[in-house]
């Protein structure tokens, strides 16, 4: 027999349903972490020697994130229709936990934000000071072709790798800024909307189990 009634019931229901979009809020976390670690474009700016790896531990951490939140959407889902207080707490406990690492991962993307491009800018910049060097030329060829730009600066654009660039060529140093400014601006967006998912989620589930347990009292 169900342990709550009335409003309470529609409570259960709503975070069921609840429970089930954070599953699938998971779902799409992992396949957006798993778009920007093997995006094509991303993929040919980041490898090769000395290549900075800072974005891609931020894309871990975010498939990390994501595969859990599947798992504790998975397990509220099933502690509202089995009305247990404790799958409810533990669930709650889960999202605060979460919710709390997402915030701080927010705090660390937006220090380091400036760091990443920088890195990717600086990793640039070596590949095209030595023309003489075919990996470092290689490298400087996919970041003109993946990103439509040239040099490191308006005046670099004369350079013998940039002799057949068109004159109103985007320098790279930009073009690597907007380039990982659009990602970051993705990811945010993302995080600002699970936030506010978790934070219905952690009410529902508190109110739920508050009312299981009132319920078990008057019993």
């Amino acid at each position: 027999m169900s342990k709550v009634q009335g409003g309470m019931k529609c409570v259960k229901y709503l975070l069921f349903i609840f429970n089930f979009i954070f599953w699938l809020s998971g779902l799409l976390v992992l396949a957006v972490g798993l778009w920007l670690r093997f995006d094509p474009n991303t993929v040919e700016l980041l490898t090769g020697d000395g290549a900075p790896d800072t974005f891609f531990i931020a894309v871990y951490i975010l498939l990390g994130a994501g595969g859990l939140m599947m798992i504790v959407g998975f397990f509220g889902c099933f502690g509202a229709v089995r009305e247990s207080q404790c799958l409810l707490a533990s669930f709650f406990a889960c999202l605060l936990i979460i919710f709390g690492a997402e915030i701080a991962a927010g705090v660390f993307g937006f220090i380091n934000k400036k760091q990443i491009v920088e890195e990717v800018q600086k990793f640039y910049s070596s590949s095209i000071a030595d023309v003489s060097n075919p990996n470092d030329t290689a490298i400087a060829v996919i970041y003109h072709q993946t990103l439509n730009c040239c040099g490191g600066s308006t005046s670099d654009t004369s350079t013998t790798l940039c002799a057949e660039a068109e004159e109103n060529t985007q320098d790279c140093l930009t073009a690597i800024s907007d380039f990982f400014d659009e990602k970051l601006h993705t990811i945010g967006y993302i995080g600002i909307g699970i936030a506010g998912v978790m934070v219905i989620g952690m009410i529902f589930s508190m109110v739920l189990c508050c009312a299981i347990r009132n319920n078990r009292e008057v019993i």
